[in-house]
């Protein structure tokens, strides 16, 4: 008597498969996820997989930390995750865009905080700033697409 007699895969089979796919993000090793809002640019799925890595590690700073410095960078990494699903929903995205771009200078500099104080691994922040990085070359990027279209008009 297998899963498969079921037609619907047990809460255990579940649970293994979610333990995996925990287990892959806390070590660093999670493999960026394919796009799955067609109508959402890169960069958004880019923000929200760099959110779901960097809540874990925020959680694991000492206690002095965490509500200070971890929590900044928390609210940093949401605030440009929402500013760039706001901009891909909205008529106007310059301003949205040079706003989220101001939040991820804000967020290198608080990795880098974190860094110098031990906080974090010296492996997990150049996996943080290696994606922090592409995720700001990418708005600037559709930045740049964006004023160059509302010249074009």
């Amino acid at each position: 008597m297998g899963f498969e007699s079921c037609g619907k895969l047990s809460p255990f089979f579940f649970f293994l498969y979610r333990r995996e796919a925990t287990a892959a993000i806390f070590f660093g090793r999670m493999a960026m996820r394919k796009q799955t809002d067609a109508g959402a640019p890169i960069a958004v799925g880019r923000a929200y997989d760099l959110a779901l890595w960097l809540m874990p590690k925020i959680e694991g700073f000492p206690r002095t930390y965490k509500f200070t410095v971890g929590e900044r960078l928390s609210a940093n990494a949401l605030d440009v995750l929402l500013l760039l699903v706001e901009a891909a929903y909205s008529a106007k995205k310059e301003d949205l865009l040079a706003e989220a771009i101001r939040k991820i200078n804000g967020t290198r500099y608080l990795l880098r905080l974190a860094k110098d104080l031990k906080l974090m691994p010296l492996d997990s922040w150049s996996f943080a700033v290696e994606h922090l990085d592409e995720i700001g070359r990418m708005t600037g990027g559709w930045l740049k697409s964006e004023r160059g279209a509302g010249k074009a008009v």
